[in-house]
């Protein structure tokens, strides 16, 4: 199973190599950026934006236009939550999966023929921490991002997959299943929610 799922029958080292001897001037810099931008730890500050955001946007409704306030209320509110819950879950599920699985890193598994910056990690590889966080706040935000914040946010979840396997930290297959994981917890999160609204709605309904 590992060899199809994970191997990738050879691929996924293939696909390292490929990625993590790219080198040239300042990349190093740009990558430690990427991975810096997506650090889990900066899940306070990205909701604290997102909030100060909704709240700006709702105070530029006209207080006569409630029907609108009260849609674009929802629409931030609902991704807030997505975004906080998902976290939580996504936190949870990668904490358990890295000590379980406990995949050897680029450097155990390669014995040191990589370029790696910083300081070397050996364990804890499946799944990337990092790219989980970075699809997970993209994806929970999608619904309130605009075409071209939604552009922005995929080339974040990009360069921050792209930034672990430059640096030498994860896999490819890492950062894809992180990613999966992150877009499948967003998915059931907002789908629970979706129904957990219209439920609460229809009783609210029959109580008027």
């Amino acid at each position: 199973m590992k060899e199809i799922f994970y191997d990738w029958g050879g691929l996924n080292v293939w696909l390292f190599h490929a990625i993590n001897n790219i080198r040239f001037e300042y990349l190093d810099r740009l990558m430690l950026l990427g991975t810096l931008l997506g650090d889990h730890k900066n899940f306070t500050l990205f909701l604290a934006l997102v909030t100060l955001l909704g709240v700006l946007e709702l105070a530029s409704i006209p207080v006569q236009d409630a029907l609108r306030y009260q849609r674009q209320a929802m629409r931030w509110l609902t991704a807030v939550a997505v975004l906080c819950i998902a976290y939580l879950l996504d936190s949870w599920i990668i904490s358990a999966l890295k000590p379980l699985l406990d995949f050897p890193r680029p450097p155990l598994a390669l014995s040191g023929l990589m370029h790696v910056v910083g300081q070397p990690e050996y364990h804890h590889s499946l799944p990337s921490g990092h790219t989980a966080f970075a699809v997970l706040t993209v994806a929970s935000l999608w619904p309130i991002l605009s075409s071209g914040w939604r552009v922005v946010g995929v080339a974040f979840a990009i360069w921050v997959g792209l930034s672990r396997v430059s640096l030498g930290a994860h896999f490819p297959a890492d950062v894809v299943a992180g990613a999966v994981l992150s877009l499948l917890l967003v998915w059931l999160v907002r789908g629970a929610l979706k129904l957990l609204v219209r439920r609460y709605s229809a009783a609210a309904e029959q109580t008027t």
